[in-house]
């Protein structure tokens, strides 16, 4: 029996491909490539290249691996990106999953974990935000992915034998701590990505997109979580369901929050030296503030984050970039 994981080439999905190897299950990689790299699929792990949307490559992954499980990570990311092309994150994060879905259901697939968003919320208003507070996206990309929550919903509700977790992810950022994979799609714009590139001169400066928010600094404020916390989570939602769990809804963030100046001075702290950052205007679809509470997790998942802290997190980045600086990565092939 394997697990199959979408999207195993990007960012947070290669770090869940060795949270998984590293103990002991046998993956299987889906990943079209179209923002990760197939060097970032360790060797253990079984690779095909392709969309989630190619319903006969899916099956046949399934069958032919004895998939049990599927997490799935495939989709588009970019809040703004969202809100000049919302038909593309349509398709690719609600339209795919969807067929993803009724793949898993048809071959008898009895769990999947969607990687999900904090973006779900919109401004909560009420910080740290519980999973019933009122969801309401402020951009295509947030409801695109509160559409696919719906759908599993429904589809657990019509189909016994399948269940699901949905993780609501707060802002990841961080890399593997013993320097295996992590961030690494050119042109990123997560916050303390790009902020690690500034420093060390892989951009020449950055922005922040406004500074007039209603926050005690001006700047929006947001939960962080290291992406190695963050796909333990997944790898024990995956023991509970296999546990006659059930399905479950949870935050993913570890219940406080950093200003975008409050990371600009970890990272200059971290990094030793100033960093050229330029104010611009706020950009659509952003919230003002989004924190989680993770009481949830915590408690159904058994879930303790080992990472919670913020110049950790940056160190980690840090510590990513200049691997990436100084090697040439392979290629291997696909499947």
């Amino acid at each position: 029996m394997s697990v199959l994981v979408t999207g195993g080439a990007g960012y947070i999905g290669s770090h869940m491909v060795w949270e998984l190897l590293d103990h002991g299950e046998d993956v299987v990689v889906l990943d079209r490539l179209s923002s990760g790299f197939d060097w970032a699929v360790p060797p253990e792990a079984r690779l095909y290249v392709g969309d989630v949307g190619d319903s006969a490559l899916v099956t046949k992954i399934i069958r032919d691996h004895k998939v049990n499980a599927i997490i799935h990570f495939a989709g588009s990311l970019i809040v703004p990106e969202s809100v000049s092309d919302p038909l593309l994150y349509y398709e690719n994060n609600t339209c795919k999953t969807r067929s993803l879905v009724a793949d898993a259901i048809a071959e008898g697939v009895p769990h999947f974990i969607f990687s999900s968003t904090a973006a779900v919320y919109g401004t909560a208003g009420v910080e740290p935000v519980r999973e019933d507070a009122r969801t309401v996206p402020e951009s295509p990309y947030g409801t695109s992915k509160l559409m696919t929550e719906l759908i599993l919903r429904d589809a657990a509700a019509a189909h016994a034998g399948f269940d699901y977790t949905v993780l609501r992810y707060f802002n990841v950022a961080g890399a593997d701590p013993r320097g295996r994979t992590g961030q690494s799609t050119p042109g990123a714009t997560l916050l303390i990505k790009v902020a690690a590139e500034t420093a060390l001169g892989k951009r020449p400066f950055m922005q922040i997109y406004g500074n007039d928010y209603p926050t005690p600094d001006g700047t929006c404020i947001r939960d962080y979580i290291h992406v190695s916390d963050l796909v333990a989570a997944h790898r024990l939602a995956l023991d509970r369901m296999r546990a006659g769990g059930g399905s479950l809804v949870a935050n993913c963030g570890y219940g406080h929050g950093y200003s975008v100046l409050e990371v600009m001075e970890s990272v200059k702290r971290v990094y030793g030296g100033e960093i050229d950052v330029r104010i611009a205007d706020r950009r659509p679809g952003d919230a003002v503030a989004v924190v989680a509470n993770s009481d949830l997790a915590r408690k159904e998942l058994g879930w303790v984050p080992q990472l919670d802290d913020l110049d950790r997190i940056v160190a980690d980045a840090l510590a990513w970039e200049r691997i990436l600086a100084g090697k040439n990565w392979p290629s291997r092939t696909g499947s």
